[in-house]
């Protein structure tokens, strides 16, 4: 599957415990990541400051589902249950 341009559900729900670029600190679930552009493009996307975790997820339909809401419900839910 290709990524939706404009979603950046996976750079909201889940959270991020290494450090990286504006969070220093990682960033909690839920929490719209510092590195979005106002159209939800990563500013960090082929740079080597890109956290390891970001890098290594892949759009899958089963994650990302048919809509931006249901890609940010479905990683929250996945989120909660490894919490």
């Amino acid at each position: 599957m290709e990524c939706r341009l404009h979603c950046g559900a996976c750079c909201t729900a889940p959270s991020i415990t290494s450090s990286f670029p504006l969070h220093p600190h990682g960033k909690k679930s839920g929490e719209r990541c510092k590195q979005l552009t106002v159209d939800n493009l990563c500013k960090l996307f082929g740079k080597k400051e890109r956290p390891q975790v970001c890098f290594d997820f892949k759009a899958e339909s089963w994650v990302c589902g048919a809509t931006t809401s249901e890609a940010i419900q479905i990683l929250t839910d996945l989120e909660s249950s490894t919490a």
